[in-house]
């Protein structure tokens, strides 16, 4: 069993000393000289088993020596740490770069010409796959530095890191992610939906529209009014615009515009059908992998982190700067945000030792409290959902209304009334949950992450609410033969697509006014009077307007939420999308310069990235439920749209499979088949077990080795204490021979005996 020694200390058994440091052991080992001490006999070996790395070892050998035999011993002595890196790094100098090790510029140079040295006795084959393999390295290193200066709003947001920090500057950098996102699903629908159409419409190539055969189908189920009055009001331009409604409505920009079969060109025929489909999996299926693949890394740093209540106090205090603060101002923020950390840390500390000094009366008690304020946010939760129910169904029943019975502002308000309920409920609910948490008694960090889990719940949820109101709208027939004949609500909804479509639209603008009137009406005058009026107390006590990063990143979300579901009803929403979002940099960025000052409670980078990607992929899980369910069990509008021969959206896919050739139909019917998905989900279940059980025997083995690295640091002190006992043995025996005569003699026996004890 090999033995932890500190770097550069040799043992050699046959002398039993370790160099000049050996010699000093090799002097404690023996008595001192003109003393003889009966039963003074401690060999080296001996010692060595008192280390506290041996004991564990020797505690835990019946455990550890099989594995030791099966993988090598775990403890290896530190003196070969050197030559085994060595060793290993120049087996990898042809495959690794030297610049990815971390060795001084010395141990570089000489393993560069270690490198060039090997170089020489290759093959002129090896050496020009060498010297190729090196030139493509530095060329894309060349071309990852040239891609940096193209990145959108690069210089912007460094400069928003340098002034305020790593935390803030992660919002930005996920504005911008989302702006990407947006721009590539509406590439992915323009390319696949809306470009063959253009061509064809243009005449830019020798292509026709298949029309929709409406002969197999009841007239009265094609019958489609567009709800337009003419525009006989100055304001019904506006009305439209907001809406969706009027000549907005005949536009691309809505499901019911692509009432077309097909596009037959030269050679085939384009299935826009198949195509709509194919788009709305392909923009879900790629926002999955970008946000799965970018909190890969978030996760890893946090996985890392998730260490011992001491580690995170060493990496608070030695590794918690962020050194790209250069504003004074931010720079005391930062250390008011460390203080802050520490003192939650230290209050966690407390909680968790008031937790266990609890009685199991005080726990009870506790709980029940717990009970009963977490029914009173399910009872909050409630009410916002029957309210924004109720409001969809007044919205819904009212605005069939000729619009010359009713003024402007009666108009928009019943088109607008579900979006502002949800906007009131998503302003008051935090407001609610911010007070009740208080009553709870968990820890500080727990209180912030509990509460934004349930303003996350509240904010997605009532989109969800909101889109299932309309389908229980859409398949309510109330003994309607038209509706039964049809399969849907006809007559309300003769195009159901089309008006949700209206309703994730109106849900976009409305949010995005109301982040400019917060911003222009709000925030500025409330800079200008806390700037020149801050002798008033009330304008003293309300302060500064704070940068909150989560109630950002909220708002955010829940508009890609939006998105999300509204693409497929609206082509065109996720262009309207990247352009709301870069209006709101521009608008956010204003704000945090002249209107805002950072939150206290500040955020680091990975912390923040894997938490907004995380809500962000609860945003994305709840927008494919109602559209999962609107293509696979809402009968799709026998008026409008792509679909209209069609039962529902999928059955577009069995179609689609019956134009194959046999043996690939048997293919797919076979993978499709419950004899291919029942041993497919035990070996996923198999292989996720393995991941599972190999993600703990890594997790063991990391464990293993922060005890080891823990071991070394106690025998180096136990082998310094050691060698520092003779020196204060010495010195406590000259002071026990100066002893005054005065004194007892068996005072100094006693003293003697205590020596002696303990060596």
């Amino acid at each position: 069993m090999h033995l932890l020694f500190p770097r550069g200390v040799e043992f050699d058994s046959s002398r039993g000393s370790t160099g000049d440091r050996g010699r000093k052991l090799a002097v404690f080992f023996s008595p001192p000289e003109n003393q003889s001490v009966e039963g003074f006999s401690s060999p080296p070996v001996n010692f060595l088993q008192e280390l506290p790395s041996y004991r564990s070892v020797a505690r835990r050998r019946t455990t550890i020596l099989p594995r030791d035999k099966q993988s090598g011993t775990l403890l290896k002595p530190a003196d070969s740490y050197g030559s085994h890196l060595e060793g290993g790094i120049t087996k990898n100098l042809s495959s690794q770069s030297i610049r990815k090790y971390a060795l001084n510029i010395s141990e570089k140079r000489r393993l560069r010409d270690i490198q060039e040295t090997q170089m020489k006795y290759l093959s002129e084959w090896d050496q020009w796959k060498q010297y190729s393999s090196k030139s493509w390295k530095r060329f894309l290193e060349k071309a990852r530095e040239m891609t940096t200066h193209l990145e959108l709003w690069r210089k912007d947001i460094r400069s928003i890191e340098g002034k305020f920090g790593t935390g803030i500057q992660s919002y930005f950098s996920f504005l911008r992610f989302l702006v990407l996102l947006n721009l590539v699903i509406f590439l992915i629908i323009f390319m696949l939906v809306l470009l063959p159409i253009l061509l064809t419409k243009y005449k830019i190539t020798n292509s026709t529209f298949v029309l929709i055969p409406f002969k197999d189908m009841d007239i009265q189920c094609t019958i489609y009014p567009i709800s337009s009055s003419g525009l006989i009001y100055f304001y019904s331009y506006i009305i439209d615009l907001l809406s969706g409604t009027g000549f907005l409505e005949e536009t691309s920009l809505f499901y019911g515009h692509y009432t077309i079969h097909g596009i037959k060109f030269q050679n085939f025929t384009y299935d826009l059908p198949l195509a709509y489909l194919i788009s709305t999996i392909a923009y879900l299926a790629l926002s999955l992998l970008w946000i799965v693949k970018r909190s890969v890394e978030g996760f890893k740093i946090n996985l890392i982190r998730s260490e011992e209540h001491f580690q995170s106090y060493c990496n608070k205090i030695f590794a918690g700067w962020d050194f790209c603060i250069t504003n004074r101002s931010m720079a005391d923020l930062k250390h008011s945000s460390l203080r802050y950390e520490l003192r939650a840390d230290l209050e966690e500390e407390r909680i968790r030792q008031k937790i266990a000094e609890r009685t199991s009366e005080e726990t009870i008690r506790i709980y029940s409290l717990r009970l009963f304020l977490n029914c009173i946010v399910l009872a909050v939760l409630a009410a916002c959902f029957y309210a924004i129910y109720i409001a969809t169904i007044f919205s819904q029943e009212h605005m069939k209304k000729e619009i010359d019975k009713m003024v402007f502002g009666e108009n928009l308000l019943i088109l607008y009334l579900p979006s502002i309920v949800i906007t009131l409920a998503n302003f008051i609910t935090p407001i609610i949950f911010a007070k009740i948490i208080h009553y709870e008694d968990y820890s500080p960090g727990f209180e912030i992450r509990l509460t934004i889990l349930r303003c996350v719940f509240m904010r997605l949820a009532t989109i969800c609410v909101l889109v299932f109101t309309l389908g229980s709208k859409i398949t309510s027939c109330d003994n309607d033969t038209l509706c039964e004949l049809c399969g849907y609500n006809q007559k309300l909804y003769p195009c159901w697509e089309t008006q949700v479509g209206q309703e994730m639209y109106k849900l976009m603008i409305f949010d995005f006014i109301m982040i400019l009137a917060v911003t222009i009406f709000i925030d500025f005058p409330r800079k200008l009077l806390v700037t020149y009026c801050s002798s008033w107390k009330l304008i003293r006590c309300w302060g500064q307007q704070e940068f909150a990063i989560p109630d950002n990143v909220l708002g955010i979300v829940y508009g890609q939420t939006i998105c999300w579901i509204g693409a497929f009803f609206s082509p065109l929403l996720p262009a309207i999308a990247t352009l709301k979002f870069i209006i709101i940099f521009y608008v956010k960025e204003l704000s945090l310069l002249y209107t805002c000052r950072p939150s206290p409670r500040q955020f680091r980078a990975s912390n923040s990235n894997f938490f907004f990607l995380l809500v962000l992929l609860i945003g994305l899980c709840l927008a494919i439920i109602p559209l999962t369910i609107s293509m696979s069990r809402i009968p799709s509008s026998k008026a409008c749209g792509p679909f209209t021969i069609f039962n529902t959206t999928w059955d577009v896919v069995p179609r689609t499979v019956s134009t194959f050739p046999s043996s690939l139909q048997s293919l797919v019917h076979g993978i499709t088949s419950e004899a291919f998905a029942v041993p497919f989900f035990m070996i996923i279940c198999l292989v996720m077990f393995y991941f599972i059980a190999l993600a703990g025997a890594h997790k063991r083995v990391v464990v293993q080795l922060r005890e080891q690295l823990s071991l070394e640091s106690r025998d180096k002190r136990y082998l310094i204490q050691k060698l520092t006992e003779p020196e204060d043995t010495a010195l406590r025996a000259s002071q026990l021979v100066t002893v005054a005569p005065t004194k007892p003699p068996w005072v100094l026996s006693r003293n003697f005996k205590i020596y002696f004890s303990g060596i």
